[in-house]
């Protein structure tokens, strides 16, 4: 049995307390947590607290100092991060984006490489040195710059949509620019080995990523699912991202490039959105490190060293690639707003900075102290980012708002008219009704084999558990008309009547109920209707009854009518009587608790 020892969960325990403590904070006061993060990282890492805990050794416990233990799970932060982006995409929307992807994320990375490395020779660097460092500051952060535009709920404007093809085409340059910097450091120049050994495997990498994962992902969730085991899923996921990211990286690529795909491939699956909550808190808490390992490895004595120097290095880079950006955006005809912000997010530097500049190093085609200035640049500049996405927001609000609403196309994908809970034999009646009156709708159901057999039929249901508020919202709730509840489980049924009308009080919910009592219980809770399968099915037999024995086809459907109101009538004021006698029940109750209670002797009354 191996010996407990503390110091190999301190890391973890001030992480875990730091996101326990840090974010909601940040909430409360409407900043982004990213800022949060990255400043908490700079107060615990080895420069913060670190630097004061030589003469005071007590401090060492509040301290992150092996930041190279954790670099690798906070890597993953970035990978789950785009991972999550890659299911709010799809092939279809991927290949429409694709102008914007190779169009203006060419541009801007080029364009700002050549300014940047243009600014290097003017001040003496070799040019060499100068083009690495060109293509390295080039670069933006994915992992600061989408968190938040997703705060501030901007990711799927014309805005956001431009900034995230920019990314994405960052990303794809990650490989080529370090076989770039890779080949500067080959003296021998063997191009056509460097070229067998960079972009073979990666190109063999994508080709299995894909092809593989169309013919595996799917079977593999719908297994997963029919086993219906909550633990089993969670951990399919986490397989898939965390695999796929391993795959990419050993062909050379980036490891949240894989991760994407993988994420565009799911995001055409009906197990998407239960992935997406699923997903969610693990990309949230990975983020959270990540964004504190990058505040750790802030090294103030660089800074404090040549203040001045380290300053003007960051704002001259932010300043040049702000103007290429701006001017790129501008040529390519966006609006002034959309052109302002997207320069301004993706104006200061990014992680592939790090990775650039230290291969450019090790290879010697950068000065090892030059190289150190700019890393830590890039790391001021990765700070400064979520004020320029508050400073953006502030200033471009109302222009941001009307320029930068999302496209018709983006919008009729995004919005349900009505979302129908339960796909069965009842449910399939309602969308078919949905359906011939040209009513929009998405289904959900927790059956495996429904989902995919109508699914197959080109209905849009999907796989996952209406019960989670969280759930709910990445179906679209919030944009929905009407939710239709069709379960045959009472518990169920009750739960998401529960939580949809605690989060919107003026959404349309109708409900099944199994019989006249359940529909009371139903009312209840919110519902703007419940239709009880005892009386529905006594109306349609009387109904069925009534025209065969020649009664007029219009008196029949009248008087169902009718008779339909009148239980309405009788069902919703017993739900209203049975909340009143529960609250007249409790009130009677305190005043019984009150009075058995002990009257205070005279003395202390005088008192």
């Amino acid at each position: 049995m191996t010996s407990f020892a503390p110091e190999q969960y301190k890391e973890t325990l001030i992480f875990l307390t730091t996101a326990g403590v840090v974010a909601p904070l940040f909430r409360r006061l409407r900043v982004s947590p990213v800022l949060g993060f990255l400043v908490a990282g700079v107060l615990l890492g080895p420069y913060g607290l670190g630097a004061l805990a030589h003469g005071r050794p007590w401090l060492s416990a509040f301290v992150l100092e092996d930041l190279e233990q954790i670099a690798p799970v906070a890597e993953f932060g970035v990978v789950f991060l785009l991972f999550m982006i890659g299911l709010e995409l799809s092939w279809e929307r991927l290949a429409t984006m694709r102008r914007a992807v190779f169009g203006f994320g060419a541009l801007q990375v080029f364009g700002s490489a050549a300014a940047l490395g243009f600014a290097a020779l003017l001040f003496g660097e070799q040019p060499t040195s100068a083009a690495v460092l060109g293509f390295a500051l080039a670069m933006s952060s994915t992992a600061i710059v989408i968190p938040v535009l997703a705060e501030s709920k901007r990711l799927a404007t014309t805005a956001g949509r431009t900034i995230f093809a920019v990314l994405l085409f960052q990303d794809l340059m990650v490989a080529p620019l370090l076989f770039m910097v890779s080949m500067l450091g080959i003296r021998e120049l063997d191009l056509g080995a460097a070229l067998f050994s960079t972009f073979l495997p990666a190109a063999a990498g994508l080709s299995i990523l894909v092809i593989g994962g169309r013919l595996v992902l799917r079977p593999l969730f719908h297994h997963v699912a029919a086993a219906g085991s909550t633990e089993f899923f969670v951990a399919a996921c986490l397989l898939v991202v965390i695999g796929t990211a391993v795959l990419t990286a050993m062909s050379g690529l980036s490891m949240g490039l894989g991760a994407f795909f993988a994420g565009v491939l799911l995001a055409e699956t009906e197990y998407r959105r239960e992935i997406e909550v699923t997903i969610e808190p693990f990309k949230g808490l990975l983020l959270g490190l990540f964004f504190v390992s990058v505040g750790a490895r802030l090294d103030f004595s660089e800074v404090l060293a040549a203040p001045l120097r380290t300053i003007e290095l960051m704002a001259g880079f932010i300043l040049i690639k702000f103007c290429v950006v701006w001017l790129v955006a501008r040529i390519l005809r966006f609006t002034p707003s959309v052109s302002t912000e997207a320069a301004l997010m993706l104006a200061p530097g990014g992680e592939f900075a790090f990775i650039i500049i230290a291969a450019a190093v090790a290879a010697r085609a950068t000065p090892g102290g030059l190289g150190a200035q700019m890393a830590v640049a890039v790391t001021l500049s990765m700070f400064v980012a979520p004020a320029l996405g508050a400073l953006t927001q502030r200033l471009f609000r109302p222009q941001i708002a009307v320029e930068s609403a999302p496209p018709p196309e983006l919008e009729h994908e995004l919005a349900h008219d009505a979302i129908v809970v339960g796909y069965g034999r009842v449910g399939r009646l309602v969308g078919d009704m949905l359906r011939a009156h040209s009513i929009s709708f998405m289904a959900i159901d927790t059956d495996a084999s429904l989902v995919k057999r109508y699914r197959a039929d080109g209905v849009e249901i999907y796989w996952g558990n209406a019960s989670r508020a969280e759930f709910l919202a990445r179906c679209g709730l919030a944009r929905a008309k009407a939710l239709i509840i069709t379960m045959d489980r009472p518990s169920m049924a009750e739960q998401i009547v529960r939580i949809a009308r605690a989060d919107f009080p003026h959404l349309t919910i109708v409900a099944r109920a199994r019989d006249a009592h359940h529909a009371t219980i139903l009312y209840k809770l919110g519902v703007t209707d419940a239709v009880p399968e005892t009386i529905e099915a006594s109306l349609q037999l009387s109904e069925a009854v009534l025209v065969e024995m020649g009664v007029p086809m219009g008196l029949v459907i009248a008087s169902i009518h009718e008779k339909r109101d009148e239980f309405r009538k009788i069902l919703q004021p017993v739900a209203l009587r049975a909340e009143a006698r529960h609250a007249r029940k409790l009130s009677l109750r305190m005043k019984e608790i009150n009075l058995r209670r002990p009257k205070p002797e005279a003395d202390d009354e005088i008192a």
